[in-house]
């Protein structure tokens, strides 16, 4: 009876040990390519690079998570990474994500150093130092701008990145985050911008 009972469980194509069905709420995420990291030593110091590359690591995870994995939060997400790849290559947190969301698996909710509008007001405060530098440094002023328009999504309550992520459009039009997210790839045009800002 035991054999009859096993063998018709097989045969029905019932899940059995290590497998499982598909997650039909499961997403699709294009994660970055980032073959040729952007920002070094020149920029930031590797610690520093690291901190950052690990809390926005964790703010693009608690956002696609809170989000439900909507197509905006996780194109949101890619560009974060991105962002967190070039500062740190192999940033653990950063790997980890993009390795789930890759997977269509949904990432935990963790509590990173700050809070988003603390955050948010952090790399404010980051960006006005790399564009006070002297040196006529391409890297930081790029920096910058990403998270002058990044504290300015993360908390549009804060005033002062709204005003600076609003005044660098009008002067330089929208930042083209494919250069850090295809990056490796063939340089895109600086003329056509596909990917909407993040959240």
């Amino acid at each position: 009876m035991l054999k009859q009972a096993t063998a018709v469980l097989l045969l029905s194509g019932a899940p059995v040990c290590g497998q499982s069905e598909k997650n039909p709420n499961s997403f699709i995420y294009q994660p970055p390519v980032v073959q040729k990291v952007i920002f070094d030593d020149s920029v930031m110091l590797e610690q520093e690079r690291h901190s950052y590359a690990t809390n926005l690591a964790t703010y693009a995870a608690n956002l696609v998570s809170s989000k439900m994995a909507s197509k905006e939060s996780l194109a949101s997400a890619r560009r974060i990474l991105a962002l967190a790849f070039h500062l740190e290559r192999r940033n653990k947190q950063a790997v980890v994500v993009n390795f789930q969301l890759r997977e269509g698996v949904m990432p935990e909710v963790k509590k990173g150093d700050y809070n988003p509008r603390t955050f948010a007001r952090l790399l404010m405060t980051r960006a006005k130092l790399l564009l006070k530098s002297n040196d006529d440094n391409e890297s930081e002023r790029l920096l910058a701008r990403c998270f002058i328009e990044l504290a300015a999504h993360i908390d549009p309550r804060n005033e002062d990145a709204v005003f600076e992520y609003e005044n660098q459009r009008i002067d330089s039009g929208e930042l083209d985050w494919r250069i850090l997210t295809d990056a490796g790839r063939d340089k895109p045009s600086r003329d056509r911008v596909t990917d909407d800002p993040p959240d």
